[in-house]
């Protein structure tokens, strides 16, 4: 008889833990990072290790271990950018726009501001804004998506877009 840890070995327990598990470790993948192509990669990165560590991890830790997999992952990209960001402040003679340095601080102060402030939204909001704004989908599309009405997409939006121009009247430089 199989101990639990090699259950996640066998194709179709690990075929049935994938199916129970994709949608929220997506959606909290997605709920970190606000991206939907990078949280994808998060969750798909986060199973192959699963898949390649199968033998030493407790089938009924698993569920854990994924949505800790994912969080590493989103926290592992963080610190990289951190050091893109860092190299690129160290080196200004790479920046061709010649903006002044004191501007391109200030710059990316703002986004800095603005993400928290797009972070501290509600995760529905946060999910609606982001979709809107940054993947250009339209409220019906939104709506289809999400599986609910558009006229819940419209409030969550509005509500999103009110307390970010309250926050980012904060943020002024």
């Amino acid at each position: 008889m199989n101990s639990p840890k090699h259950k996640l070995c066998e194709e179709s327990h690990f075929n049935t833990f994938y199916t129970e598990h994709i949608q929220a470790a997506s959606n909290f993948a997605f709920y970190k990072c606000g991206n939907s192509d990078a949280s994808l990669d998060y969750v798909q990165d986060a199973f192959a290790k699963i898949w390649e560590n199968c033998s030493k991890i407790d089938f009924s830790k698993a569920k854990t271990y994924l949505f800790t997999t994912v969080n590493n992952l989103f926290l592992n990209t963080i610190r990289h950018q951190k050091v893109v960001l860092n190299y690129a402040k160290e080196s200004p003679y790479l920046d061709e726009t010649n903006l002044n340095p004191e501007y391109i601080m200030e710059e990316d102060e703002f986004k800095q501001k603005l993400m928290l402030v797009i972070e501290n939204l509600s995760p529905e909001q946060r999910e609606v804004f982001l979709l809107n704004r940054i993947e250009d989908k339209k409220y019906r599309e939104i709506a289809e998506l999400l599986d609910i009405s558009q006229k819940t997409v419209e409030k969550r939006m509005s509500a999103a877009l009110k307390i970010l121009r309250s926050k980012i009247e904060d943020l002024k430089i």
